[in-house]
């Protein structure tokens, strides 16, 4: 017998042995202790038919529509609970939050990490991981004067790339890019980059590469059925990426061990290194290359992706909505006129915090946030699931929940404000998700975003090109893990 003939026998006899085991029960222990209601689900590929693989937060939607708050879908043979709206997001990751801690092992990422880093690590290596990443970005000036003086720097460079444009239309994406990777890189490394520099910019095609990538259906398919990954060859290019990434950091901390002083640490880099060598004398080793290697991948990609990603979209629509552009403009004249912007003028500009924050609600980048996994048995809205579930907060849900936002699918900066026009929170915002896994680097992100688009503002207005109305402004997103604004071009006129 051929061997394409055995193999096509083999496929059939298991694809039998697994539909017996469907029919007979094996796989319907969720559906036993008031397990979430969902769809009934197929043979081997469970409810799959049913999503819209590029954008399968809108299935989602719509499901939860159907099923309510709490409700389970089946993805191969994987058992999914999703979560929706802000009150019940809010019960499981804030008032449930060590219930809800995990993460699930997903191939692709298990594949990518390994298990190391932070973002898509487990237990203890987790929580040590996590802790040491919150104490060292402090420590290097997240959230302090120290790093809004990095990004009023880096502001400099940014303006002067954008004025050598000279009012030609251009894609702004890329120069954000570069403006926005240097402030974390300042921190990882110590050090910042020409936007020209070589290895500076392979470095953020690799992640901007790995982040689209991560997106396609074909990966979907490929964390649903690992056994395909061969055929698939769906992890090839994200694998190949990675392990350039990491051969950069591996040549950089070779170079920092050689001047290494626990005394005068000069990055986040030196800071692990200080912990590794420490470490040598104890028997559970955390401080491994591994997870630095993972470390600064997941700090990297994190601290570029979103925050670039919101900034695009926030011109974008300034380019859509000319009148709120003008608006921000006027409260900048008024509040801060000629001086660079800072962090204590925003108590003074509502509008604009307010203008910030609904960018960032409107742009749902993490429409279904990173997948979460049950520590324990846990009962939620009076639905019982168990230890070791896949979780699926639905942050497009509570980003865009009726009972919270007066117009959820519009741009709409009053969302934030009050009748006098003061600025006001809103606990249903939760674009950096919440509980134990809430973005490490919220408070740097949030400088960020109100120090780069404010200065940008003060010194440009931007414009559509040539030729293009503002109906012609597409708002729908391009396909890639978080969501991007599709390509778009701008003019920007320096402001006297």
């Amino acid at each position: 017998m051929e061997w394409s003939s055995c193999i096509s026998v083999g496929l059939m006899f298991i694809l039998s042995v697994l539909y017996i085991l469907k029919i007979g029960g094996f796989w319907n222990n969720h559906r036993k202790k008031n397990f979430p209601p969902g769809p009934r689900a197929l043979p081997i590929i469970g409810n799959l038919h049913m999503f819209d693989l590029k954008r399968p937060y809108k299935t989602y939607l719509q499901l939860s529509k159907v099923y309510g708050p709490v409700f389970s879908v089946q993805i191969g043979q994987r058992k999914i609970v999703v979560i929706s709206g802000y009150e019940t997001v809010k019960e499981a990751l804030v008032n449930q939050a060590d219930a809800f801690a995990e993460r699930p092992k997903i191939p692709i990422f298990e594949d990518l990490t390994e298990g190391n880093g932070v973002v898509f690590a487990h237990g203890e290596n987790w929580k040590v991981m996590r802790r040491f990443t919150l104490t060292t970005l402090r420590d290097f000036g997240m959230g302090k004067r120290a790093i809004e003086e990095r990004i009023v720097e880096e502001y400099g460079y940014l303006a002067d790339a954008i004025a050598s444009q000279e009012r030609k239309p251009f894609d702004i994406s890329k120069i954000i890019n570069g403006a926005v990777a240097n402030i974390i890189v300042s921190i990882l490394l110590g050090k910042r980059f020409d936007y020209k520099d070589s290895r500076f910019v392979r470095l953020l095609q690799l992640t901007n590469e790995n982040i689209r990538l991560a997106g396609k259906p074909l990966i979907a398919v490929y964390n649903t059925f690992p056994c395909l990954g061969l055929l698939l060859r769906a992890n090839k290019t994200l694998l190949r990426n990675r392990n350039e990434f990491q051969d950069y950091v591996k040549a950089t901390f070779l170079e920092h061990l050689k001047t290494l002083d626990k005394n005068d640490q000069r990055s986040f880099i030196d800071a692990f290194l200080v912990k590794q060598q420490e470490e040598k004398t104890t028997t559970n080793g955390y401080f491994h290359n591994g997870n630095l290697l993972s470390l600064m991948s997941n700090l990297f990609t994190a601290g570029v992706e979103t925050i670039t990603s919101t900034l695009n979209w926030g011109f974008l629509l300034m380019l859509k909505y000319p009148d709120i552009q003008r608006k921000v403009q006027e409260e900048i004249e008024r509040v801060i006129g000629s001086n660079p912007p800072r962090i204590e003028h925003r108590t003074r500009m509502p509008y604009t915090d307010a203008v910030i924050h609904e960018i960032q609600r409107f742009a749902n980048i993490l429409p279904l946030d990173l997948p979460h996994e049950t520590a324990a048995d846990v009962t939620l809205k009076g639905f019982f699931i168990p230890k070791g579930t896949y979780i699926i907060p639905l942050l497009t849900s509570v980003l865009q929940d009726e009972s919270q936002w007066e117009k959820p699918d519009m741009f709409y900066p009053e969302h934030f404000l009050d009748a006098n026009g003061k600025f006001v929170k809103k606990d249903a915002f939760m674009p950096f998700s919440a509980g134990r896994r809430i973005c490490a680097g919220e408070t740097l992100a949030k400088m960020e975003l109100f120090l780069f688009f404010t200065s940008l503002l003060q010194k440009f207005t931007f414009h559509p090109p040539p030729g293009v109305s503002i109906s012609d402004l597409d708002l729908s997103p391009g396909i890639s893990f978080n969501i991007v604004p599709k390509p778009y071009e701008m003019c920007a006129v320096a402001r006297s």
